[in-house]
């Protein structure tokens, strides 16, 4: 009875986003409206879209999860993302309106040359890919226990089922249809959190003063850490990660950057920024609040909590809160990773189409029938490796997604904060044909440097990691801008 009320829920769900797929494909379904949805978007439209893209479902179970083992001092790394967006909005933003970009990235070929252009695509491709499906592949895995392992449906074939899904709403109109099906998406996500928090308020009969104390007085609530600089949660550590780390995975994304770019000029932009930068803070803290809230829950009813945290909210969910939450917490949680995979299928196919294969605008009729086949070509090759590394990532496996996401990022978006980084604020002028080289040796260094740190010293290398895979690739840069020395033309 459970898993078929689940499945009809997915089923209707499915159903409202071909209805927006269909209506925002009607207007246009040409190469312009999939990149840049005609540069026509309302800047508040695409602020309330982007809090979906940014959150995922990911943060729907990780966050609330995490509580456990680490207090409420995630939010340490919240309070820096909101300097990382005034960082994007007025710096990135002006750079990239300037240039008129379809993709971020070609601020590099400008800057630095062709090979360090395609560098930092590459970056992104992989960045992006594996990190979206890390986010896809913890609502496959809930829905699977959910629902489909009940009826002997194997995993590959609810995975498959999911990215389907996203590509049959998607194919046609691209980034022009994903802001609008985030935008529903984020209200439905935003919804659920809070219906759920008002459920557990219920069952354990508080009301908002008595949760306000609960939580306030909760051994968990524990926020800042400024006593312990060996900790991967001390808050400069997080603070400054948060940063630099929404600086890279917002403002040196192609894929949380596309949106930006289809408002039609700089201003509204800004305030777009901005305004969903504002929204992290109150809406992570609920997520928190909620952990907490699961956590006196499960000891007053002596609930017994799975080992791997990002297990507590679907298992309370599911097992212990009645049909109703079950079936709010299957909407929030699929909302939320639509809301992100459809949106990073659309940048990947994006960056692939412009920055690799070099695909223009064009007026000829004949050339935009063939690249629209092209593009639709990218998006189902893009689609199907989607589901290869949401495999990989099953037979891995990760304690907290979440965490993973972000280590990765440390890794990968290093060299591009340091491509930019030395682009913007220095002269150096590299020689073009060895900057990859550069930005494959800071990964490897850091991963050396992180080892020894553990072992030898004893020291938890955390998030900022990133800041000195950033520093070895500027180093790079640097060095080999010795003997090739040009003054800097191009100002941010």
């Amino acid at each position: 009875m459970q898993s078929s009320f689940i499945l009809i829920v997915i089923v209707a769900y499915f159903l409202l986003l071909m209805f927006i797929s269909y209506f925002t494909s009607r207007k246009g379904a040409d190469n312009d409206a999939f990149f840049r949805a005609n540069k026509s978007s309302k800047w508040y439209i695409v602020a309330f879209a982007m809090i979906g893209t940014s959150i995922s479902g990911v943060t729907f179970v990780s966050v609330p999860g995490m509580v456990r083992n680490l207090d409420m001092t995630y939010m340490q790394m919240v309070l820096g993302f909101f300097f990382g967006y005034l960082v994007i909005a007025y710096v990135l933003l002006p750079l990239y309106y300037r240039l008129n970009l379809t993709t971020i990235y070609g601020y590099l070929e400008q800057r630095y040359g062709q090979r360090s252009y395609k560098t930092g695509a590459w970056f992104f491709l992989l960045s992006k890919i594996v990190g979206a499906a890390a986010r896809l592949y913890l609502v496959a895995f809930i829905l699977q226990s959910l629902v489909f392992d009940a009826w002997g449906v194997p995993f590959v074939v609810t995975v498959v089922g999911i990215i389907l899904i996203i590509w049959l709403y998607s194919h046609k109109s691209g980034i022009k249809t994903i802001i609008w099906t985030d935008w529903v998406q984020t209200l439905l996500f935003l919804t659920a959190l809070v219906l759920i928090i008002w459920q557990v308020m219920a069952r354990l009969d508080f009301s908002w003063g008595d949760t306000f104390r609960a939580i306030s007085e909760s051994t968990h609530a524990r926020i800042f850490v400024f006593d312990d600089w060996a900790s991967t949660q001390n808050f400069f550590k997080q603070f400054f990660s948060g940063m630099f780390i929404t600086i890279v995975m917002t403002g040196l994304d192609q894929d949380q950057m596309q949106k930006n770019l289809t408002i039609k000029n700089l201003k509204d932009a800004q305030k777009n920024v901005v305004s969903y930068g504002l929204a992290f803070a109150p809406i992570n803290l609920l997520f928190l609040s909620l952990g907490v809230l699961l956590l006196i829950f499960a000891q007053q009813n002596g609930i017994v909590l799975p080992e791997v945290s990002d297990n507590i909210l679907p298992v309370i969910a599911s097992q212990h809160l009645g049909q109703a939450v079950l079936g709010i917490f299957i909407t929030g949680i699929v909302a939320a990773a639509f809301s992100s995979a459809d949106s990073a299928l659309t940048a990947l196919t994006t960056s692939f189409c412009v920055d690799i294969l070099e695909m223009k605008k064009t007026e000829n009729p004949d050339t935009e029938r063939k690249n629209i086949t092209t593009r639709r070509r990218v998006h189902l090759f893009i689609s199907i490796i989607f589901v290869l590394i949401i495999l990989l990532i099953e037979a891995i496996g990760s304690d907290s997604i979440i965490t993973a996401i972000y280590k990765l990022a440390s890794y990968t978006y290093g060299p591009l904060l340091g491509l930019y980084f030395c682009g913007l604020y220095t002269r150096v002028k590299p020689i073009d044909k060895w900057v990859p080289y550069v930005a494959v040796a800071a990964p490897v260094i850091c991963f050396v440097f992180e080892t020894v740190m553990k072992q030898v010293l004893g020291y938890q290398v955390g998030y900022e990691l990133l800041l000195v895979n950033a520093a070895l690739t500027g180093t790079g840069l640097w060095i080999l801008s010795l003997n090739n020395y040009k003054p800097l033309t191009l100002n941010p």
